[in-house]
């Protein structure tokens, strides 16, 4: 934020918090259910996806997601006023289906929003991912890619010609490519509806999580087990991997003077770190111009 702020999600705590440069963190609003990606939106309101809420596991200082919550009714798009802290839903639907768990969101310069919906987990079964489209007045939201293996976090390319989506469990990078705001063209792959590319995917015990896009194009995931940001060329040729201290980082966003901090949420232990990135990020719609 201008004032060198991060706003965040806490998960468990239900809550859009807001951290000052002192480390303190100051409550927003508390939303319920849970809320799991936040971005600015138009009219300088805050856009939450809410994914319903978790059942969280506790070990001494840790936290660990176990499945869906017991309260759980349905997922959700919120906005915020960061002044006041009053909120309201502005989707939990789309084609009367209802939204299944809201993961990440963001938005492109036309003031419309992409956002993944991952689904939720049960003891013996799961939701299918889906990605949608939808505008910031509330008026229109479409469902554009179904079924994805628990898509999480979304990006978009500096020409905003291409929208990336990484899955948790398989630890692949899809790209789509985009005909107009809100439209994806059609590829020649027999899977995804014949629409996505994979740009790469990471071997191993690991998973994707958020991710972040910075100014070269590069594709900045949040990666789980591992802990770290793994840093993808653009046409997935080179994967750097920049290790943090929780192998829980779960988010990483851009700012700081030319936007060249990397701060990263590291959710195991529930701290915010920052640490200097190769190449400046990329200004977000509505927030950084």
């Amino acid at each position: 934020m201008p004032d060198g702020s991060v706003i965040l999600v806490e998960i468990e705590r239900r809550a859009l918090s807001r951290v000052t440069p002192d480390g303190k963190v100051h409550v927003i609003a508390t939303l319920g259910g849970g809320p799991n990606g936040a971005a600015m939106g138009p009219g300088g309101k805050i856009y939450v996806t809410n994914n319903g809420g978790l059942k969280f596991m506790e070990r001494p200082g840790k936290l660990f997601p176990i499945g869906q919550a017991d309260d759980y009714a349905s997922g959700s798009i919120q906005v915020v006023d960061p002044m006041t802290g009053k909120f309201e839903t502005l989707y939990d639907a789309c084609a009367g289906q209802r939204l299944r768990g809201p993961n990440d969101l963001v938005f492109d310069r036309a003031g419309g929003f992409w956002f993944t919906d991952l689904g939720k987990t049960r003891e013996r079964d799961m939701d299918r991912g889906a990605v949608y489209y939808a505008k910031s007045d509330g008026s229109m939201i479409r469902e554009t890619i179904f079924p994805l293996e628990r898509p999480n976090g979304i990006g978009l390319s500096p020409d905003e010609r291409t929208l990336y989506v990484v899955e948790t469990p398989t630890a692949r990078c899809w790209s789509f490519r985009l005909s107009a705001p809100g439209e994806i063209e059609s590829a020649n792959g027999p899977y995804r509806g014949e629409k996505g590319t994979v740009v790469t995917g990471l071997g191993g015990y690991q998973m994707f999580d958020s991710l972040a896009v910075d100014s070269e194009g590069h594709i900045c995931v949040a990666t789980l087990i591992t802990g770290a940001v793994s840093d993808i060329w653009p046409d997935g040729s080179r994967v750097d991997q920049y290790t943090l201290p929780d192998m829980m980082v779960t988010n990483v966003c851009f700012g700081g003077r030319d936007l060249r901090t990397a701060f990263a949420t590291l959710s195991m232990g529930g701290t915010l770190v920052s640490f200097e990135w190769p190449r400046p990020g990329l200004a977000l719609n509505h927030l950084n111009t």
